[in-house]
């Protein structure tokens, strides 16, 4: 019998959500989309918990929408528009924002994409400092998602944002934590430990204090992702019908340089 594609544990009052499909890179699978959202909810539902971390297994964090088998997801609508499949891609991974304890994202590999879209909705995030991450969409000829145009201009500023939203490109956890992505960037078999020792002093505090300050901070700044995301949504289905996304996702499957005629 095959592994669950997420795994869940506590010890010391933290919650341990792993992605486990390292054969496909932890993709936006349904099994992993569930399994995830399914550990949110028992995240939710034990008040004895101070913290919570979230990695993968393998060499990657999460690679972000599996191009071989769905873009677009059922979203269980009886009528359903394009941008209700969209974000029926990311809404698994949004309820993350439902957490009330800090969240920490151990990212032990690559996140690209969408799953790059995971680790920035974490409220702390340690790097894998070799490793690769970015909203790589205009590459592929796809508008941002996973609130990523709502998020970075927030965390890097808007210059930067823009860079790096514009040109797709990717960088190293070294490079992101220079520029204020990460609280930290380590070698790659020391981000799990870091995480641990980030989530333990945590857990120490004072847990009343801690949802308390966590909750402020996020209201002070207006924080709505989830409403980001769907807009997101809408224009990622309509550059979902372009001929320009086709040839983009066909480039990335082939590992060519796409040819984008703007079409």
């Amino acid at each position: 019998m095959a592994e669950p594609a997420v795994l869940y544990e506590v010890r010391d009052r933290i919650a341990r959500i792993t992605l486990n499909r390292p054969e496909n890179r932890n993709s936006m699978t349904n099994d992993v989309l569930e399994g995830l959202q399914k550990s949110v909810q028992r995240v939710r539902q034990d008040a004895d918990l101070r913290a919570v971390l979230i990695t993968g297994k393998g060499k990657s964090f999460c690679a972000g929408a599996d191009f071989k088998t769905q873009v677009q997801r059922d979203s269980g609508a009886a009528v359903q528009a394009p941008q209700e499949r969209s974000f029926a891609m990311y809404a698994p991974f949004l309820s993350v924002l439902e957490i009330e304890v800090p969240t920490i994202a151990a990212l032990n590999g690559h996140a690209v994409g969408g799953g790059f879209g995971l680790a920035l909705i974490c409220d702390l995030r340690i790097a894998n400092e070799d490793a690769k991450y970015g909203a790589n969409f205009t590459k592929l000829g796809l508008h941002p998602g996973m609130a990523s145009t709502y998020l970075l201009p927030r965390l890097v500023g808007v210059p930067k944002a823009l860079e790096l939203l514009l040109t797709g490109r990717i960088f190293s956890g070294r490079e992101a934590c220079e520029m204020g992505l990460m609280n930290d960037a380590v070698p790659g078999d020391e981000v799990g430990a870091k995480a641990e020792a980030l989530a333990l002093e945590i857990a120490a505090c004072a847990p009343i204090a801690v949802r308390g300050t966590k909750r402020a901070i996020y209201q002070q700044l207006q924080w709505n992702p989830v409403e980001a995301a769907r807009w997101e949504a809408h224009e990622q289905s309509r550059t979902l019908e372009t001929e320009d996304s086709k040839e983009g996702i066909k480039a990335l499957l082939e590992k060519r340089t796409p040819e984008f005629r703007g079409r």
